[in-house]
């Protein structure tokens, strides 16, 4: 077969791919369906075929969010997680405050050590940071 004619069969094939009957490539299409199988793919570790019981499917990567994106979604799912997890949303409240204040403690830290280190090197700085506390006053 020649490199052109192998080139459109492939090409064929993965049009009929993307345009395969129940195939779902929006979220929004998958509400209030129910899951009946989660297939790993062999090809990549962690991800899989979810087939809904309607016979529409969808491939979804591997399940490893970054803490950002954990966050991010604690955040908007809230409203309808935090009735069903009460209690762990109470920690995780108390978790972040926690990581506000240790943040906020550790620039304080850095600004102060910024300071010291500075002092004999630019001698105009002690003078300096008195005129910013007089404003401050």
């Amino acid at each position: 077969m020649p490199v052109e004619e192998k080139w459109k069969a492939n090409q064929e094939k993965v049009a009929f791919m993307k345009r395969f009957p129940g195939l779902t490539l929006a979220w929004d299409h998958v509400r209030g369906k129910t899951v009946e199988a989660v297939t790993p793919l062999s090809s990549k570790p962690g991800a899989a075929v979810l087939v809904f019981s309607d016979g529409s499917f969808t491939i979804v990567p591997p399940l490893e969010p970054e803490p950002w994106e954990l966050g991010d979604g604690l955040a908007v799912a809230r409203h309808v997680l935090e009735p069903k997890h009460p209690e762990a949303y109470r920690e995780y409240d108390q978790l972040v405050r926690k990581d506000k204040e240790a943040l906020r403690a550790a620039r304080l830290e850095k600004i102060l050590g910024a300071i010291q280190n500075n002092l004999d090197r630019i001698p105009e700085l002690k003078d300096r940071l008195r005129q910013l506390v007089d404003k401050w006053k």
